[in-house]
């Protein structure tokens, strides 16, 4: 199977390093605006394979969407960070000229391909990849849950000094701080969670995973790249291997959870093709106000760029 990355950055260029590593794929593609750099990254990527035991090659490119050809899943992290004195809307309609013009360039060359999105801003640009790519929406989704759970699960088991492993958790809504952790639905080797951390902790845990991007960007003055690589790999593997596994996934919802016609984080099934199954979970009155209330707010930001669209049509 081969796997294309767009966007050869710190968040692309791991996610790449990650795949490779776990040897299922026969290639990796990554591509990138900047000359050589996809080229050299994954050089660097290729020549670990005698020194770490894998096989999966890592091809590098410049602007070559042919080389992309018949890719079977396609991550795409392409765009810009949001720069001092840029409003939301700039970082908008920016990213969304970029994220259109790469999906139509895969699109040429792989025209079966599965699209995970992981530009910022996640739920909006995921949106803009939709509407760019105009397939059936089980094939274009964002990874966002995965990321923000792995904060949420990595925050737990620092403060129960045990091993996230053993920690399972649901966290839906849109990729900010309105997302909704789920408490109820978190367990430690099956454990309630609830049962074994004081409730003002596991407060404050959820307030940190909601700003866990925001506290990375104030330590290192960039975005996270490690975890949201590795995350959008764990994505790519359930569906090339169609494991059918379930992870909150950034899915197109037709009336799900009484939501109709937005991108929002909800548990899917990934397989072979995509968003297998969307689950609908029995939300409680405090829960479904939450997911709304996110709902909310990504839709706000979806209209923003339906906005520009039909100034752009006019």
């Amino acid at each position: 199977m081969k796997v294309t990355v767009i966007g050869a950055g710190n968040v692309g260029a791991t996610c790449a390093n990650v795949l490779v590593h776990k040897d299922f794929l026969e290639e990796v593609v990554l591509l990138d605006i900047k000359e050589g750099t996809a080229e050299g990254k994954a050089l660097d990527i290729w020549q670990s394979a005698a020194i770490e035991n894998y096989s999966t090659r890592c091809i590098g490119v410049t602007n070559d969407y042919a080389a992309t050809a018949d890719s079977d899943v396609v991550v795409i992290t392409s765009g810009l960070p949001r720069k001092p004195g840029m409003s939301r809307d700039d970082l908008i309609s920016t990213n969304a000229g970029i994220v259109s013009s790469v999906t139509e360039n895969v699109l040429k060359y792989s025209p079966n391909t599965i699209l995970i999105i992981v530009s910022n801003p996640l739920d909006v640009m995921t949106y803009c990849a939709y509407l760019t790519a105009k397939l059936t929406s089980n094939r274009v989704f964002g990874m966002a849950g995965i990321l923000d759970t792995a904060r949420y699960k990595a925050f737990l088991a620092s403060e129960l000094k045990t091993s996230p492993k053993d920690i399972e958790a649901v966290l839906m809504g849109g990729h900010g701080d309105t997302m909704v952790p789920l408490p109820r639905y978190t367990t430690v080797a099956g454990i309630p969670v609830t049962e074994l951390i004081a409730k003002d902790k596991l407060e404050a845990i959820i307030n940190r995973t909601k700003v866990g991007g925001g506290e990375i960007v104030n330590l290192l003055g960039t975005s996270a790249w490690y975890a949201p690589g590795a995350a959008a790999a764990q994505m790519v593997e359930a569906i090339c291997k169609n494991e059918n596994r379930i992870f909150p996934v950034c899915a197109w919802l037709t009336g799900e959870y009484g939501l109709k016609d937005i991108y929002l984080g909800v548990p899917c099934k990934l397989g072979k093709n995509g968003i297998e199954q969307i689950i609908e979970l029995q939300l409680n009155s405090d829960e479904k106000a939450l997911l709304d209330a996110s709902a909310k707010a990504v839709k706000e930001v979806m209209d923003v760029l339906d906005k520009m669209n039909t100034t752009k049509a006019n």
